[in-house]
């Protein structure tokens, strides 16, 4: 029987996790390579052998994207599977279109045969974009979890950025586990949090193997979902964060609008810092499509260490780097507080930037008056750390989820933003965590 021959699309992540549950061991398949977008120096290695299975003793290469008109052409693609997401509906049916153009027929994977069944309750966590404020959600879902006496393990969307045969199955209980497992800034920004909080977190490449291991310590498993990716595990309650910073988003972002349908839960975040005409379009669009969800309004009010080096201050706001970048977002709460706080200048780090990271402004031109937080792997954080050194400003804003201090030697006065959940309105994530809870007799 031929195969059908297979390219997946994707960035690190969901495309492996495809991979890994529907074709690794299916002989109706050959997967022929994976092309890779979003997220820079992830192509031009393999899949491994060791992860691909006995079909693949070679492992699969990754290509760039860019190649992806090239791939199809040489290698007689049947299908293109993408694979990624915290893209809009247009970018997606335009790819469609090139796919189909040059023969091959463009798949998206439904979430019957890629989410993984648990054996314990599993709460997802995901959002209908990123920087929507997913993270500082699941940390407020452990915290109840664990004031009820529960051991909660959280497991994060995948951030395999480095050897994918050491990164397969990755517990993070201390802080020294992030130097062990040798984290990206995006992936510390994602697993301290979690661990300062008391949370163990799980993370790699196999979420069977993962979730298998997660679930020998655990009475629940949250789901820290990443991008705006629908969930790994099949969850029993899912909590889906919106942004109205964003309006209409919700409704035309893949896999967002997903999250939306799927949603138990609705919490539309930061409506302190937004328009009230934009959190009721919000509103609106989730009861369109989704009445059952209920929903929450939170904030995320932002907090700084010493306002006094900010007032006045010409100042240089660096932020989470993928919610500028493919989050598309020009701002996030490094310049909130810099605007509640009084600064006189936001300084324009571009004539500074070096290297990798003014090719990160090239690439995503549209970033507001601020400075991405980009860290994939050792060069880009040199690179980070010299263009925050150059920048002709009196004081660093960190706006990032970490203490970005840490892991950069930052030679001005430098003051970290900090934000955490406060839901509005009632009932509130309490409310509803204790019904569930009761509802699977684990209260």
């Amino acid at each position: 029987m031929k195969r059908t021959r297979v390219l997946i699309l994707g960035a690190a992540g969901r495309d492996f996790h495809n991979f890994n549950t529907v074709f690794r061991n299916n002989e109706q398949y050959e997967v022929v390579a994976f092309t890779a977008t979003q997220i820079p120096n992830i192509d031009g290695r393999k899949y491994p052998a060791e992860l691909s299975g006995a079909l693949y003793p070679k492992g699969i290469p990754i290509y760039p994207e860019t190649e992806l008109a090239q791939l199809i052409k040489e290698h007689g693609i049947d299908e293109a599977v993408f694979a990624y997401s915290d893209v809009s509906f247009n970018y997606v049916m335009t790819k469609a279109a090139q796919v189909n153009a040059l023969g091959a027929d463009f798949k998206l994977l439904g979430e019957r045969d890629t989410m993984l069944k648990s054996n314990v309750p599993v709460i997802a966590v995901v959002a209908v974009r990123t920087g929507s404020g997913k993270s500082q959600t699941s940390r407020k879902v452990c915290n109840v979890l664990r004031e009820k006496g529960l051991r909660v393990v959280a497991i994060r969307h995948p951030m395999p950025y480095g050897d994918l045969v050491k990164q397969k199955v990755q517990r993070y209980a201390s802080i020294e586990d992030l130097k062990k497992f040798e984290c990206t800034i995006e992936e510390m920004e994602e697993y301290e949090p979690h661990i300062t909080n008391g949370t163990i977190i799980y993370a790699g490449v196999d979420y069977e193997a993962i979730l298998r291991e997660a679930e020998k310590e655990a009475d629940v498993i949250v789901w820290d979902g990443g991008n705006n990716d629908t969930s790994f595990y099949k969850p029993d309650l899912t909590i889906t964060v919106a942004d109205p910073h964003r309006p209409g988003h919700e409704l035309s972002y893949y896999a967002g609008m997903t999250n939306i349908l799927l949603a138990d839960v609705v919490v539309i975040n930061k409506v302190e810092s937004a328009m009230r005409e934009n959190v009721d379009t919000v509103r609106k669009n989730i009861t369109s499509v989704n009445p059952r969800a209920k929903i929450i309004e939170g904030a995320s009010p932002v907090t700084v260490e010493d306002e006094s080096l900010i007032r006045g201050k010409r100042v240089l706001v660096v932020e989470d780097g993928p919610t500028l970048t493919h989050g598309g977002m020009s701002y996030g709460a490094g310049v909130i507080a810099a605007q509640k706080f009084g600064a006189s200048e936001l300084v324009d780090p571009r004539k500074w930037a070096v290297d990798s990271i003014s090719e990160t402004f090239r690439k995503y031109p549209g970033t507001g008056t601020l400075l991405p937080a980009m860290g994939y792997g050792n060069k880009q954080v040199k690179d980070l750390e010299a263009t925050i050194n150059k920048v002709d400003c009196d004081t660093v804003i960190i706006g990032t989820p970490i203490d970005l201090r840490r892991v950069v030697k930052i030679k001005k006065p430098s003051v970290r933003v900090r934000y955490e959940l406060a839901e509005i309105t009632k009932p509130g994530l309490k409310e509803i965590l204790e019904g569930f809870l009761a509802e699977h007799k684990l209260s």
